[in-house]
């Protein structure tokens, strides 16, 4: 008997909507509203097993035309954290050599070229075909998008992490990426956080300057 891809995929979420209509407000809090970027780590090492289960919750995430234009490497080493120096801002450096992970989250602006696998269905590769301005606002915006799903997926997992915008992205596309057709997006520092770096949480924008009902 033929299983219908859709009917298996409605049927799962409703499953799970039956199950959990909502998140607690103390899980909710564990990934987004008490949730904070963190600074300073511990020494607790975060092993390769964890790295796949993190990459494969964030996959997950949806992205226009399933499209899932982010690469992630996962800097490890001590040698690898080195070649990230020099394109960090000085208050930086010590986050990084102090963090287990540094995860540099890059676009790929190939992406395109894996949409027969990615979105076998219909072929749109011609959407991307020669539009370099499309293909460029594209993959930033849907590897922003996975880069901050990889964040909310770290902390659903029990680690911390801490987003990182202040460095050269130049030096960094030189370093780990030329001759590639990816460039860096943003750096994310992955750990268990040591809480005592942690400053008051600065204020958020009310509802009413932030949104509009229309």
């Amino acid at each position: 008997m033929t299983v219908d891809p859709r009917q298996v995929a409605q049927e799962e979420i409703k499953e799970l909507r039956t199950r959990v209509s909502r998140l607690s407000d103390d899980e909710m809090g564990l990934i987004l509203t008490k949730a904070r970027s963190h600074y300073a780590w511990q020494d607790r090492p975060v092993t390769e097993a964890q790295l796949r289960e993190l990459y494969d919750i964030t996959r997950q995430g949806a992205t226009s035309m399933n499209c899932s234009p982010a690469r992630f490497i996962f800097v490890h080493s001590p040698e690898a954290k080195r070649r990230l120096v020099p394109a960090l801002k000085d208050k930086n450096i010590d986050k990084v050599l102090g963090a287990p992970v540094t995860v540099i989250i890059a676009d790929d602006l190939e992406f395109w070229e894996k949409l027969d696998f990615l979105f076998p269905h219909d072929d749109r590769k011609p959407h991307f075909r020669g539009k370099t301005d499309h293909i460029s606002q594209t993959a930033a915006r849907n590897a922003t998008l996975q880069g901050a799903y990889m964040m909310i997926a770290a902390r659903a997992m029990g680690l911390d992490c801490g987003p990182i915008s202040g460095f050269n992205n130049s030096v960094v596309d030189e370093e780990f990426f030329a001759g590639t057709s990816m460039r860096s997006n943003f750096l994310l520092n992955i750990g268990y956080a040591d809480e005592t770096a942690l400053f008051g949480k600065l204020p958020r924008l009310p509802f009413e300057e932030a949104c509009s009902i229309l």
